[in-house]
C-alpha cells in the first residue's frame, strides 16, 4: 500500500516530490535518477517499487507516470563523474538535478533514503520506493530509462551482454571484462572489479 505520503498532506503541504535513482551498485554505466510529483487525488493500483515489477509492467507505468504526472525529471551522471566524486555524491548530484526539472511548486520532498539539502523539508525514508506513490514511480522512470540506456549500449558493445546484466557484475559480465578490458568511460575505475583489472595489468608491465 504504497499510501505513506499521505500522511504528510496538510493545509501546507500540497504537492510532494518523490524522488529513487537507478544504478547504483553496477559496474557499467550512468546512475540514473527520477523526480515525480502528482496530484494528491491521483491513484494508480499498478505503480509499485520498479523491483517489484516485470519489465513489460515498468515499461507500460513509464507511459502512464508521464502523462498523470503534475510535473517529472530523469537525469544521469556518468561514469567518469562517479569515479571522480564517487557513487554516493554522485548519486546526490544526479537527484537534486532531476529535481531542478519539476518545474511546478511543491511543498516537501521524500526520497528513497538519501538525504539532500534543499530548500523545501525532505524526508529520506527507508523503503520509500516500497511505502510512497510518487517514489515509486520516479523509481520507475529511473529504472525504465537506465534499461534502455544499457540496452542501446549493448547494441554498441555487444560482446558486454549489457542487455541482460544492465551493467552488473554478474559472472558473464565478469568474464567479458577480463576478455576485452573495460570500456572508457562506461566501465566504472573506481568499483573494484573493474579497478582489479587494471591493477592486474599494471603488474604485468
Amino acid at each position: 500500500m504504497l499510501k505513506k505520503e499521505r500522511e504528510y498532506y496538510s493545509d501546507t503541504v500540497h504537492v510532494i516530490v518523490g524522488i529513487d535513482e537507478a544504478g547504483r551498485g553496477p559496474l557499467a554505466g550512468p546512475v540514473f535518477a527520477a523526480a515525480v510529483c502528482f496530484d494528491p487525488s491521483f491513484k494508480n493500483e499498478d505503480i509499485n517499487d520498479s523491483k517489484k515489477l516485470t519489465e513489460k509492467k515498468r515499461e507500460a507505468l513509464f507511459s502512464v507516470i508521464e502523462e498523470n504526472a503534475l510535473g517529472y525529471g530523469i537525469a544521469s551522471v556518468s561514469a567518469d563523474v562517479i569515479d571522480e566524486i564517487n557513487i554516493y555524491e554522485a548519486t546526490k548530484r544526479c537527484m537534486l538535478e532531476a529535481l531542478s526539472q519539476i518545474h511546478v511548486p511543491y511543498d516537501m520532498i521524500i526520497t528513497d533514503a538519501m538525504p539532500l539539502v534543499t530548500e523545501v523539508p525532505l524526508v529520506a525514508m527507508v523503503k520509500g520506493d516500497a511505502n510512497c506513490l510518487n517514489v515509486a514511480a520516479a523509481s520507475i522512470l529511473a529504472k525504465v530509462t537506465r534499461d534502455r540506456y544499457m540496452e542501446a549500449l549493448d547494441k554498441q558493445y555487444p560482446e558486454y551482454g549489457f542487455a541482460k546484466h544492465k551493467g552488473y557484475g554478474t559472472k558473464a559480465h565478469l568474464e567479458a571484462i577480463a576478455k576485452y578490458g573495460p570500456i572508457p568511460h562506461i566501465h566504472r575505475k573506481s568499483f573494484a572489479p573493474v579497478a582489479a583489472y587494471y591493477q592486474k595489468q599494471m603488474t604485468l608491465f
